[in-house]
């Protein structure tokens, strides 16, 4: 699959920006910091998952002074294109594909795929457990609908129970009521935590064979979803967490939060059976994180048929000439692929005569010939 064009209106520092002509290949924008490039990366990423990876407020990608943002994208899959259009609101959002407005967010998402390689996502492993599930549940959201909506359900029920724990704290209501959102957190959790192990057993194959050629066959990768319940394969999820909310019971109480779940969850990554959070080099880090990356090249070609869209966000400066090498190797002639950067330098191995290349200038772009 790939991004044809991209529209933007009053979307950050953008008031209105047309890209007609994205090459299928490599697409690499350059300018100095503060001018823009990660506005693109960003708009491209919301047209994928209708999340950014920079803010969870909607309202802060509205250029300044306006009530809304529209973001527009052609993309070309399974020898059809579909046009995505993606509205922010000061509250919400709303979606059409095809012309056709979707009530729910999960049924726009998944059109476009896209893998987002950032300077952040080197923290991916020396980051907090946040992080590795906020890895998840995007990625997974992105081959499987039906996780999103489990996945907001889950939250909702989440929220409901948290604030009644507190109320019983305080004597202004009865323990009894935790019954109805016990059931339906249990339902949904199970749910969202079934997706989760069944992602993660797939990346951990695609991952440990690349993570084994970038270290040379010397080092073996491998993941450790760590359950906050301790669920063992072949035990019922669902009666399992629902067995450790009961026993948690007390303790929730006193501290007005749900202290088992999804939401407190994590993905251990290993070397050689060390866990690379707490023993890893920042060489060994570096690479376990790009080798998850790439992974989910892989994965989501392996799940939906064809190669997501790759978005490189001032990340090549990050990594040394062996990781930049293994990285331009792994995309080959597979992957359309943008890339942001503040100069060209040391992107010979891009520079295909398949490439574009955009100035970007305090929120004007132009393309350079050549």
């Amino acid at each position: 699959m790939w991004l044809k064009a991209l529209e933007l209106r009053d979307f950050r520092n953008y008031e209105s920006l047309q890209l007609f002509d994205l090459s299928p290949r490599v697409n690499i924008f350059v300018g100095q910091n503060a001018q823009g490039k990660t506005n693109v990366v960003e708009s491209v990423l919301m047209l994928s998952v209708a999340k950014s990876h920079r803010t969870n407020r909607d309202a802060e990608m509205i250029r300044f002074g306006e009530e809304s943002a529209l973001l527009q994208g052609m993309v070309e899959r399974d020898n059809r294109t579909y046009k995505l259009d993606l509205r922010l609101l000061q509250k919400g959002k709303k979606s059409r594909v095809n012309g056709v407005e979707k009530r729910k967010m999960s049924d726009f998402v998944g059109h476009l795929n896209v893998v987002l390689f950032a300077p952040e996502d080197l923290q991916l492993i020396k980051g907090g457990p946040q992080t590795r599930r906020r890895f998840l549940d995007v990625e997974i959201g992105q081959v499987s609908p039906q996780y999103l909506y489990n996945l907001s359900q889950y939250q909702k029920v989440l929220l409901q129970r948290n604030t009644l724990l507190k109320e019983i704290a305080k004597k202004e209501k009865t323990e009894d009521l935790l019954a109805i959102w016990d059931e339906q957190l249990c339902v949904y959790g199970a749910k969202v935590l079934q997706k989760r192990f069944e992602f993660v057993d797939k990346l951990e194959g695609f991952a440990r064979d690349i993570h084994s050629r970038i270290s040379g066959g010397k080092e073996i990768l491998s993941f450790r979803y760590v359950n906050s319940f301790d669920w063992v394969d072949g035990a019922d999820v669902t009666e399992r967490f629902f067995q450790t909310l009961q026993s948690k019971r007390r303790l929730d109480i006193l501290r007005g939060t749900t202290s088992v779940g999804p939401h407190r969850d994590d993905l251990e990554v290993r070397i050689d059976e060390r866990e690379v959070h707490t023993y890893g080099s920042q060489g060994q880090q570096r690479t376990a994180s790009l080798s998850m990356k790439l992974a989910e090249i892989e994965l989501i070609k392996a799940e939906v048929g064809e190669y997501p869209v790759l978005l490189l966000d001032d990340v090549l400066s990050e990594l040394d000439s062996e990781r930049q090498l293994h990285l331009v190797e792994s995309m080959g002639e597979r992957v359309q692929t943008l890339i942001t950067t503040t100069s060209t330098y040391g992107l010979e191995q891009f520079m295909q005569e398949e490439a574009h290349v955009y100035r970007v200038d305090n929120g004007a772009m132009s393309r350079e010939e050549g």
